[in-house]
């Protein structure tokens, strides 16, 4: 029960994203013949379309190509944090990169704030932006308090704004936080839609339903294909802006890469919201902020982070932050709840640049820490000064290129080894799933033919039923419950109960199998 003695479990049935239900999303035709342009951005979230934005304001030809729908992907399920403080990143970076590059990382998503403040310019209202306080805070003593100091010292060190605290607004009792003023918060998918119809007015094309494959000619002029219709892009430049890169160009992307995923629910609350946006250092993290809804103010709640794939009961972490809500603030309704994964690189700092020393006409843009907003839009510079022949000072921090010894060579055989055991493991499992005791709504692994196998009974009792096997790299995926898909431990591709792909790198849909064979 919560404070007010309101039973728990309001969460809403299906995930949906409050963003994407309250932003009336354009349409646009599949790419049905072979074209030529300057740039071809392939992926229609915040990073490729500020990328194509920036480009064809330069006077560059530019068409942007999405996969599925655009702002489908993590720009449409984010919580919209616009701000420089990225959890405990600035004490690491000193001691990885040093103080110059510490201040550049924020100076760089500073300057990133700035570029999405003047788009929106005094139209703050259509976007949801807000002036807001930003804060990092812990519950507990110890090492996890002292690591919080040191987060505050390297503040200090780098001239960033900052304020150390022990009480926050809200009714939690913290031994400390380090709150860093001037940040923001707004509505991602309206800001989004605003850049795209600009981008279309400076003569862009875009192209829904449009998925790259097969191998990139290099030859002279670039050249993408696509997997339907067999359809050529020529171009000067590619940008992967895509989540996971869509063209590995022996860059090991997915060897540097590993993904994980977080929930939130948006809830109506019983206590007055005090403002502010806030993130917890604990495990489980908590991350809180506010959003305007039908007149209504809205918080958003949003944590439990696990790696995509390996995690047993996934509504759980729904009914976690639902627990959380409930206590913290009461929870008189939770009209929608959503979940997201991001990509993570060895070393905590994002891939943005040429995808290898020697290829710098594909670009790539991956790896944000769930830090899209701010990281999505220096990105977009980053790519379009190296494609315009402009000087980028951020240019070096960000390069694909980079290989640090520390952390990154440690990080790096950890995350292959994890890799290596869920590819094995996954083979051996031998699931005791009843494909006849599936409930309407139920999906697990199964044997099927005694062979390892997913199955979904929908609503209306009609069983799909597929092979588990990852198109990307042959690992098997898993079944997630709170979002009705099947998930990739290894790599993050997510699928349909049916088999149609959700999220890359995988580009094919998981083999259909007839449940009567």
């Amino acid at each position: 029960m919560n404070p007010s003695g309101t039973s728990y479990h309001q969460l809403p049935r299906y995930p949906e994203s409050l963003w994407r239900a309250t932003t009336d999303l354009p349409s646009f035709p599949r790419l049905a013949e072979d074209i030529e342009t300057d740039v071809a951005v392939v992926g229609a979230g915040i990073t490729g379309i500020t990328t194509a934005y920036l480009l064809a304001k330069a006077g560059k030809d530019v068409v942007l190509l999405e996969a599925g729908k655009i702002f489908n992907g993590t720009t449409g399920y984010t919580t919209a944090k616009v701000t420089a403080q990225h959890g405990q990143i600035y004490h690491e970076l000193i001691q990885h990169f040093g103080e110059e590059q510490a201040r550049l990382y924020y100076e760089a998503n500073r300057e990133a704030i700035e570029f999405i403040r003047d788009i929106v310019g005094g139209e703050e209202d259509k976007f949801g932006l807000k002036l807001e306080d930003a804060y990092i805070y812990t519950e507990q003593d110890g090492k996890t308090l002292e690591k919080l100091e040191q987060e505050y010292r390297a503040y200090e060190k780098l001239d960033i704004p900052g304020e150390w605290t022990d009480r926050l607004p809200l009714p939690i009792p913290v031994t400390g936080a380090v709150k860093m003023p001037g940040q923001y918060r707004f509505h991602p998918l309206h800001y989004v839609k605003h850049l795209t119809e600009k981008f279309l007015e400076l003569g862009g094309r875009i192209y829904e339903n449009t998925t790259i494959g097969g191998k990139i000619e290099t030859d002279g002029p670039l050249s993408l294909q696509t997997k339907r219709g067999n359809h050529r892009i020529t171009c000067k430049y590619a940008v992967s802006a895509s989540h996971f890169p869509f063209h590995d160009g022996k860059g090991l992307y997915f060897s540097r890469l590993h993904v994980e995923r977080s929930y939130a629910i948006a809830v109506k609350p019983e206590t007055a919201y005090p403002g502010g946006m806030y993130l917890s250092v604990d495990n489980p993290t908590r991350s809180l902020r506010s959003a305007s809804y039908q007149g209504e103010e809205l918080v958003i709640v949003g944590g439990e982070n696990h790696a995509t794939g390996r995690s047993i009961c996934t509504h759980q972490h729904y009914e976690n932050l639902e627990v959380f809500a409930g206590n913290l603030l009461g929870a008189i309704s939770i009209p929608y709840r959503w979940s997201a994964q991001d990509l993570i690189t060895l070393d905590n700092v994002p891939y943005i640049g040429p995808i290898t020393a020697d290829e710098d006409r594909i670009l790539v843009a991956t790896g944000y820490r769930k830090w899209g907003m701010t990281t999505s839009t220096l990105a977009a510079h980053i790519i379009s000064d190296h494609i315009l022949e402009a000087d980028n000072r951020y240019a070096e921090l960000f390069s694909p290129s980079r290989f640090k010894a520390d952390p990154s060579i440690k990080t790096f055989i950890v995350q292959n080894a994890a890799v290596a055991k869920d590819l094995v493991s996954g083979k051996v499992d031998m699931s005791d799933a009843d494909m006849s005791t599936l409930q309407n709504g139920e999906g697990a692994v199964v044997r099927h033919n005694g062979q390892r196998a997913g199955a979904y009974k929908d609503e209306e009792g009609k069983l799909f039923l597929v092979d588990t096997t990852c198109t990307h790299m042959g690992c098997e995926v898993e079944w997630n419950e709170g979002e009705r898909s099947w998930d990739c431990p290894c790599h993050g591709s997510r699928y349909g109960y049916n088999g149609e792909v959700l999220e890359g790198p995988a580009t094919e849909p998981l083999k259909q199998l007839d449940p009567e064979s």
